[in-house]
């Protein structure tokens, strides 16, 4: 599995991809390094892609940490918390994401909330 860095403003974060959406992965890290402008939903960060990709196994809800292209946005989101879909204690995408990577542990969801709109994100190779 491949290693990346997650930059937001001051706060670095690194991420592992999985082996859930293996065209994602390759899809993602070729085109790295990926920059935009956070948007924050709940607690999920965001940011919307001057790219699109395809739909492979798609699925809403995840654990804390998991980081998934989005491609009604296009964008790539980063779930660390509750969104304003989940039912329970645990995220859930506004609709079917491509998961593929998951941040590593532990989670700061202290550091991750204190992200703000606007703040650049930079995803690159680590």
């Amino acid at each position: 599995m491949a290693k990346i860095s997650v930059k937001i403003g001051n706060l670095e974060l690194f991420a592992e991809t999985t082996s859930e959406n293996p065209k994602t992965v390759d899809a993602i890290l070729e085109r790295l390094p990926i920059e935009g402008e956070v948007e924050i939903w709940g607690e999920e960060i965001y940011f919307l892609l001057s790219f699109d990709l395809f739909k492979e196994v798609g699925r809403d809800e995840c654990e804390p940490g998991e980081i998934a292209f989005w491609s009604d946005g296009p964008a790539i989101a980063i779930f660390f918390g509750k969104t304003p879909m989940s039912t329970g204690d645990k995220p859930k995408a506004f609709s079917a994401c491509n998961f593929f990577a998951r941040l590593s542990k532990p989670l700061d969801k202290k550091a991750l909330n204190a992200v703000r709109t606007g703040e650049k994100i930079v995803l690159s190779k680590a």
